[in-house]
């Protein structure tokens, strides 16, 4: 490696499914993504800690599983156990600014109910919220300037839960608007300025924001000095679905196939999964009206896609492609009717938990290599850290993912992966799961315990808790589970002894 930190863009994508840019997955287009992946190295086996917005961000922030941050459910909830990640735990985002790197901020943020990127090092260049659904100003001035005014545009095709636009949540829909008026050609033109201001050694001043004195053609007109980390967080393909042409109609209802998990009849399931299933207004919804919304999920995506193409372009032209570090990634994923099920929630499914993460370093990363290793979301805040190479605190969880991304798998590398959940709007459910290539152990605190064979049922529809020919694999998931509780801290180590199957001693 040079002994010159490089620069690194990270891009995060909101519930983005791990299929839609894997080999094999469904039709959905992505030609962007589909080079970088063979300009660099994908994850096979990538999980986010916690299915939920603001806990898993705040896990990427400070390397920490969730019961050691705090931010347990989203923060712009009434019920957030925790509105604002204490400002007293290290992230990699101070420390790379302590370390000397140029920190930016484009877009979603909703980490904490009063806090932004600029409380954690990043000088913010617009196109996030004020918590979570909110239209920040910029974005409404972008429409008004372009003269589609956001709240004049009226969508068509509107796929509502409950069937009621009154009481449901918007799922889906195709808007009139042209794809430079979309939010996501509004972020990656953010994101493009951004870099363009780093080339050119003025940090994140971006043209049209600062002094104008970028040239697009991609020449710079200032020695660029000082490593950039750019972050670019897209408001997509997260809910609602709504894309305008040609991405609207870009795939046909008619020729996407039901999920193999659609075939879910709950059975031997806790009961909070059908349960979920009502309360999330999607339990009339047959294959015929989800697909009309996984059309357009997958139209979101493709959207997306071509924003994410831009920015690389942007990367060649500036001539910063080869100094810069990329790295793709989701904070978690989305059911868009796998198990039937619409969003997230108390349901610890590969659906919503396993995520894309494709990393392009040039002179490190094998191109069109494939880590089957598993890793964390939260593992990229000491990856970063140690890109830079800046030590990492002994206070992170995460591992450093350096060592894979050069093609050495370490002998110590842990062959499974946790996470936890612990409710939102629905009420606290606790949960921690525990996941290797083959199986899948789920502890529900006050129902049913889950056990998966994956090898055998990758749709995870048969619950094996209690069948007998599995009692050693549950009891091995167990002790694997409870030795990681006892490892991190987690509170409920304490009080899971039985339904774990061996007693903990501290």
């Amino acid at each position: 490696m040079s002994s010159t930190p490089p620069n690194v863009l990270f891009v995060l994508t909101d519930q983005e499914r791990y299929d839609c840019t894997a080999p094999n997955g469904p039709p959905v287009e992505t030609p962007a993504f589909d080079r970088f992946s063979s300009a660099g190295l994908r994850f096979s086996q990538a999980f986010t800690p916690i299915s939920i917005c603001t806990s898993a961000r705040a896990s990427l922030l400070t390397g920490l599983f969730p019961h050691a941050h705090g931010m347990l459910n989203n923060s712009h909830e009434a019920d957030a156990i925790q509105p604002n990640l204490p400002l007293d735990l290290p992230t990699f985002s101070e420390q790379l600014r302590k370390a000397g790197y140029d920190l930016t901020y484009t877009g979603k943020w909703h980490v904490g109910r009063d806090q932004t990127p600029a409380d954690f090092g990043f000088e913010y260049l617009g196109g996030s919220d004020v918590h979570h659904d909110d239209i920040d100003s910029d974005f409404r001035d972008y429409r008004q300037s372009r003269g589609t005014p956001i709240d004049e545009t009226e969508l068509e095709d509107e796929i509502y839960t409950h069937g009621d636009p009154d009481t449901g949540t918007l799922v889906a829909a195709t808007t009139p608007i042209e794809v430079e008026d979309t939010r996501a050609y509004f972020l990656a033109e953010r994101t493009i300025e951004a870099l363009e201001a780093h080339a050119n050694g003025r940090g994140g001043t971006s043209n049209g924001r600062g002094d104008g004195s970028n040239d697009r053609d991609g020449t710079s007109n200032a020695a660029h000095s000082t490593p950039f980390f750019h972050r670019a967080d897209f408001y997509g393909p997260h809910h609602p679905y709504v894309v305008p042409e040609p991405y609207a109609s870009m795939y046909d209802p008619d020729d996407l196939e039901p999920w193999a998990s659609y075939a879910e009849t709950y059975a031997g399931k806790p009961a909070v999964h059908e349960q979920f299933l009502h309360y999330r207004g999607v339990d009339g919804f047959d294959w015929e009206m989800w697909a009309e919304a996984v059309a357009k999920y997958f139209g979101f995506v493709s959207l997306i896609d071509d924003q994410f193409g831009r920015i690389l372009e942007t990367l060649e032209r500036l001539g910063l492609a080869e100094s810069t570090v990329v790295v793709h990634a989701s904070d978690h994923g989305d059911f868009t009717g796998a198990h039937r099920q619409f969003n997230k929630g108390p349901l610890m499914y590969d659906d919503t938990y396993h995520i894309p993460l494709q990393v392009r370093w040039p002179g490190v990363t094998e191109a069109g290599s494939t880590c089957e290793a598993p890793a964390h979301l939260h593992d990229l805040a000491a990856t970063f850290l140690e890109i830079a190479g800046e030590a990492v605190p002994e206070s992170f969880h995460a591992r450093s993912l350096v060592p894979l991304l050069e093609g050495n798998v370490p002998a110590s590398w842990p062959d499974s992966i946790f996470a936890q959940y612990h409710g939102e709007e629905f009420g606290l459910y606790s949960q921690r799961m525990v996941r290797t290539r083959s199986h899948k152990f789920v502890y529900n605190g006050p129902d049913r315990n889950e056990l998966y064979d994956l090898e055998a049922d990758p749709a995870e529809l048969q619950n094996l808790i209690d069948h007998p020919d599995y009692a050693d694999v549950r009891a091995a998931m167990a002790d694997r589970l409870r030795d990681w509780m006892i490892e991190t801290e987690d509170p409920n180590r304490k009080w899971v002894p039985e339904t774990l199957s061996s007693a903990i001693h501290e």
